[in-house]
């Protein structure tokens, strides 16, 4: 079932975002050449601590993988497409990519976003698939309006970054999000006609977040029963914001 917000709950998600846009913009700081991933999540770790916020990712159980998530950051570079865990021996390179994905859990409502960092200089490819991928998400988001249907948001996706000749990930998908942090409905970054393609009506929330890969879409997960890479070994490129549908159009919640 999908759940609409009140415009009452849309304000609490809205300090959940704006929590979750500050934590990422501190980590955007930090994750420079010769930090390490570990010090992205300890500073990440106190900033919710200090907010009087609990962490989304923390303890979550995931049946997959048969186990709660130990941390509140998810760290994936390069060809790491989400789900990366933080290490303290995982230093940043130039020319890496680093995915942060965090979310939190204020007043009872959740907010989640991931923004995809190069350290240092990164090659024109990469540049061209961080902004490709940025792009997708811009013009998705425009898509999430009333009376659109989910498949528009899903194939804009798609469409942008297919005729720019990367691909889509398939295995993992948006998602609705409010007081539970993954609710209905989910949110592919293509159009799956076997899913069904409800009308986007006020009050609704989409976990919006194009994971793109430079080479083929296919992922597999590594041995520790978490992290997401690409088969192919090719970088791979994730953004994410939660957004409203609201009568004057999306609202990204998850930033100012």
């Amino acid at each position: 079932m999908i759940v609409r917000k009140t415009t009452a709950e849309l304000e609490k998600m809205r300090r959940s975002g704006l929590l979750v846009f500050e934590i990422l913009r501190k980590l955007q700081e930090i994750a420079v050449e010769g930090a390490t991933t570990m010090d992205l999540e300890v500073a990440a770790e106190k900033m919710i601590s200090d907010a009087g916020a609990r962490p989304a990712f923390k303890g979550y159980y995931v049946p997959a993988a048969g186990q709660d998530y130990k941390f509140v950051l998810c760290t994936s570079v390069n060809e790491e497409i989400v789900h990366g865990m933080p290490n303290p021996k995982r230093v940043l390179k130039k020319g890496d990519i680093v995915s942060i994905d965090t979310g939190v859990k204020l007043d009872g409502y959740y907010g989640d976003s991931a923004v995809t960092v190069p350290i240092g200089e990164v090659s024109e490819p990469v540049r061209k698939l961080l902004r490709v991928t940025r792009e997708a998400l811009e013009l998705a988001i425009d898509r999430v309006r009333a009376g659109n249907r989910l498949f528009d948001v899903c194939g804009t996706v798609e469409q942008h970054v297919t005729s720019n000749g990367f691909s889509v990930v398939r295995e993992y998908v948006g998602h609705g999000i409010g007081t539970q942090l993954h609710e209905e409905p989910q949110v592919p970054n293509y159009v799956d006609r076997r899913n069904e393609n409800p009308r986007l009506k006020e009050g609704m929330v989409l976990a919006v977040e194009p994971m793109v890969n430079a080479g083929r879409p296919e992922a597999v997960v590594r041995k520790d029963r978490w992290t997401a890479v690409t088969k192919d070994g090719s970088y791979s490129a994730h953004f994410e914001h939660c957004v409203a549908v609201t009568e004057n159009g999306p609202w990204v919640l998850t930033r100012p």
